[in-house]
């Protein structure tokens, strides 16, 4: 079962919903998740906040830290994943889980951040988290990555609460 299965059929069991905001990523977070037949059960949608304004104006991440600090940031990465659930709530109903990607995919630095280094932010109730992943290969390579690190932790999150660890 591929990572995207896995956590689709651990979030319908658990009745569980997920809200993703991505920026280096593009859509291939999200767009993995609906590939997988049943999606829509679990998952609300995405947003795309490629350019650092959109991540203040259509997310709500602090304009503040991201002109302090940019946009490939812990921080941010813990407030994209936050307020992606409120941003797309369905019925007034947020998304139970949120999920951000940030980084940088190359093959520039960006912001003072090498390519490989990427933020990914997990949201589950008042518990927001950021994981530091350092990735190496061209673009695509980082890309492709980040998408297997943000499945592959959004299981972790889903097993943890099944086993109750």
């Amino acid at each position: 079962m591929t990572g995207a299965a896995a956590a689709i059929a651990a979030l319908v069991d658990r009745r569980l919903t997920v809200a993703v905001a991505e920026s280096l990523t593009g859509g291939l977070l999200v767009a993995e998740l609906i590939g997988v037949p049943g999606a829509s059960a679990a998952v609300l949608g995405g947003v795309v906040a490629y350019n650092t304004e959109l991540k203040a104006t259509v997310l709500g991440v602090d304009a503040y830290l991201l002109a302090e600090h940019g946009p490939v940031h812990p921080e941010v990465a813990r407030q994209m994943a936050d307020r992606v659930r409120s941003v797309l709530a369905v019925g007034g109903v947020p998304a139970d889980i949120g999920l951000s990607t940030t980084g940088v995919a190359g093959p520039d630095p960006q912001g003072g951040q090498q390519p490989g280094v990427v933020f990914i932010g997990i949201a589950f109730g008042s518990t927001v988290t950021a994981l530091r992943l350092d990735l190496s290969g061209d673009r695509q390579a980082i890309r492709t990555g980040v998408v297997s690190e943000s499945l592959a932790r959004l299981n972790e999150m889903l097993n943890e609460m099944l086993t109750g660890a």
